[in-house]
């Protein structure tokens, strides 16, 4: 079986994205530890916390895939595979922002998260169905999705903090 594997700026640059995810996934057990009544109290901190954790997660599967040598259109497979899985979680977050929205209650989930999560995915599923027909370019649409996810789970991480930050302050007066 020949191996048409990605260029070494490719590797080089998925290292350094799976090692920032694995280091993001540490950050947020021991941040999460730290204030773990906090976290397992209150559902918004808890379902953050949690899908903060699959998105990682899900992050560093897909480094892990991409630094595996193997075929460009097996790398594509594997990548459309995760991607699919990957924007399942937005979407579910969004029926539920919908559902609680509709009962007249903010709830702490937002919209626009949601939609920024999906937009990424919609771009790494289409670079994965890119390189499954062999079009290296696909690895651009597919980094767009890995670097959105750290950005939005980043994001979720500091509205967590900010969150249980304004629990304390109101805990203390």
């Amino acid at each position: 079986m020949a191996i048409a594997h990605l260029p070494g700026a490719w590797h080089e640059l998925y290292v350094m994205l799976g090692t920032s995810s694995a280091a993001l996934i540490g950050l947020l057990f021991v941040a999460s530890s730290l204030h773990l009544a906090e976290v397992v109290n209150e559902e918004i901190y808890r379902l953050r916390a949690q899908y903060t954790a699959l998105l990682l997660v899900g992050t560093l599967v897909q480094a892990a895939i991409i630094l595996t040598p193997q075929p460009v259109h097996f790398l594509g497979a594997e990548l459309l595979a995760t991607n699919v899985w990957g924007i399942s979680v937005p979407l579910n977050l969004l029926y539920k922002a919908i559902r609680i929205r509709r009962s007249g209650k903010r709830g702490g989930f937002s919209i626009y998260r949601a939609a920024y999560f999906i937009a990424g995915y919609v771009a790494g599923i289409a670079g994965s169905a890119a390189l499954m027909v062999q079009a290296e370019w696909g690895m651009y649409l597919v980094t767009i999705c890995y670097v959105n996810c750290l950005i939005a789970t980043i994001w979720n991480a500091w509205m967590i903090m900010l969150g249980i930050g304004r629990s304390a302050k109101k805990r203390v007066r």
